[in-house]
């Protein structure tokens, strides 16, 4: 990691002081390891360069483990920079920011205390979480409780410096859950699109699986900085590294692998170069992003008016102590027929002119009576419609179908309906960013055509981000050729042969 923070911009090292941070430090070894790359680094190029570092530990016995090591390297002043108590709602150093960050913050580890002394889910107000983006001035960056690690690399983030040509650097290490986990709008995603949106994102690189004691899951380094190259700018470098290691002589826990010197060297060569190859591929930055719409369908019903049905609902009424509504619909089932009703709206209005002739008011309470004890839903039924108006000018009827909004000529008008959405019916797609014609011509194409009378829910549409290694970097198994599968069937014929004879003869 250190290699990965200092090596791109070696040239560009100044004899000046550095800040060094690590947000979860651990026993301070990656700390102290990135304070000898940059002195090495430094010296190569000639320049005085001077290391300041600090950490922040929520462990007692681990925090006591680095200022320990501190102190017997006889470096009591850098001891002094290394604090206690959680990053998260003890934040250590809030006011300070630095020039390279690097952090292997926990996984899957839950933070519900901290959120509790923060506030709550809806009652944190932290600066580092709750941030103005994409016109959203109450921008959440808030994740589940049950894992916390992006909010470390969000709080590493948050002390960037702005006014150094330099700026600042930051890699970190996250389990896969960091790339994918949550869906458009929630914490985790919002994340990783303030971050892609920001262009502070270089690269990602897929490590080998058993690399740390007490897991076997895959581990990615995230490397970021808010000075990118030119060449990096708006692009996303993935690299799979997951072949690049050696064995251990002998396990440690799960871990049965470590990355050899060769292996950190291929890596660090991998990063700096700009060849596609099949390990290391290079994407615009909205490659990773996409739409998540809602869509809808009409509400259908029907309504029946046969005598058991008026029955069971004169029951209804009763319980309800509603005496009008049984009389007005036998009257309606009278001069209409028993049904089936396959139009809500126009048995509504006819309902409603034999309440007038009654002098009985039918108030929404009464109609809402009407639908839970006498309909049903119908695909052949006519859409239940929820909103009437006057359609507005200068509006495309094809583009305002598409969002729920239909034009209808009535009595020599045009009005414009919104139908009532079947509450059953919640479908949703997700849509990249570079799709050819964006979100409405997505859905011409892969909606409309089986489901006509669907529409998106205007103001539910949300903007994800999702990083799939998988995609890019998968390599199918090699299927076994007909000869080979021929020999085994011939093989398996064999071995068996007389089996069965031998099998029948021994009853």
């Amino acid at each position: 990691m250190a290699n990965l923070i200092f090596l791109p911009i070696a040239d560009q090292i100044e004899s000046t002081t550095y800040l060094v941070y690590d947000g979860a430090c651990g026993t301070g070894g990656m700390l102290t390891v990135a304070e000898d790359t940059l002195h090495r680094l430094g010296e190569e190029h000639k320049k005085d360069v001077s290391i300041s570092l600090y950490g922040q530990e929520s462990q007692p016995e681990t925090y006591a483990i680095s200022k320990a090591d501190l102190l017997l390297k006889g470096e009591g002043a850098e001891a002094e920079n290394f604090q206690h108590g959680s990053t998260l709602s003890q934040d250590a150093f809030r006011s300070r920011q630095f020039d390279f960050m690097l952090s292997n913050p926990p996984y899957g580890k839950s933070w519900k205390t901290d959120l509790e002394r923060m506030g709550g889910k809806s009652g944190i107000k932290d600066a580092r979480f709750i941030i103005d983006h994409a016109g959203d001035p109450e921008y959440s960056m808030v994740t589940g409780s049950d894992d916390g690690q992006l909010l470390f690399l969000v709080n590493m983030l948050s002390k960037m410096k702005q006014d150094t040509p330099l700026g600042s650097r930051i890699a970190e290490v996250h389990n896969g859950s960091s790339l994918f986990t949550g869906g458009a709008g929630s914490g985790e995603s919002n994340i990783r699109r303030w971050i892609i949106e920001n262009d502070w994102l270089e690269a990602i690189i897929a490590l080998p699986l058993n690399m740390f004691y007490n897991t076997g899951i895959a581990t990615y380094i995230w490397v970021l900085s808010n000075r990118k190259p030119e060449h990096r700018r708006g692009r996303i470098q993935l690299i799979d590294a997951t072949a690049w290691s050696r064995p251990l002589r002998k396990n440690l826990g799960k871990k049965n692998c470590e990355l050899s010197e060769e292996d950190l060297q291929r890596i660090t060569e991998t990063f700096l170069a700009r060849e596609e190859t099949e390990c290391s591929k290079t994407f615009p930055r909205e490659t990773f992003g996409y739409w998540k719409i809602r869509v809808r369908r009409p509400l259908r019903l029907r309504v029946e008016l046969m005598t058991g049905d008026l029955e069971r609902f004169g029951q209804l009424c009763q319980a309800a102590k509603e005496e009008s509504l049984p009389g007005l619909l036998k009257q309606v089932a009278e001069k209409s027929g028993p049904g089936p009703h396959l139009d809500f709206n126009k048995f509504a209005l006819r309902l409603e002119a034999v309440a007038e002739e009654s002098g009985v008011k039918l108030t929404a309470k009464r109609l809402d009576l009407v639908r839970s004890g006498l309909t049903s839903q119908d695909e052949e039924a006519a859409p239940v419609i929820r909103k009437e108006g006057k359609p507005k000018k200068d509006t495309d009827p094809a583009r305002e179908a598409l969002y729920g909004r239909y034009a209808m000529d009535r009595d020599g008008h045009t009005i414009a309906i919104e139908y009532e959405p079947d509450p059953a019916f919640k479908d949703s797609e997700q849509i990249p960013l570079l799709e050819d014609g964006g979100i409405e011509a997505f859905f011409r194409r892969e909606v409309l055509p089986h489901l006509a009378d669907a529409w998106i829910e205007e103001g539910a549409t949300r903007v994800g981000y999702e990083i799939s290694f998988t995609r890019y970097f998968y390599r199918p198994e090699q299927s076994r050729t007909l000869e080979e599968i021929k020999a085994d069937l011939y093989k398996l014929e064999d071995e068996s042969e007389g089996l069965l004879a031998r099998i029948v003869g021994a009853r």
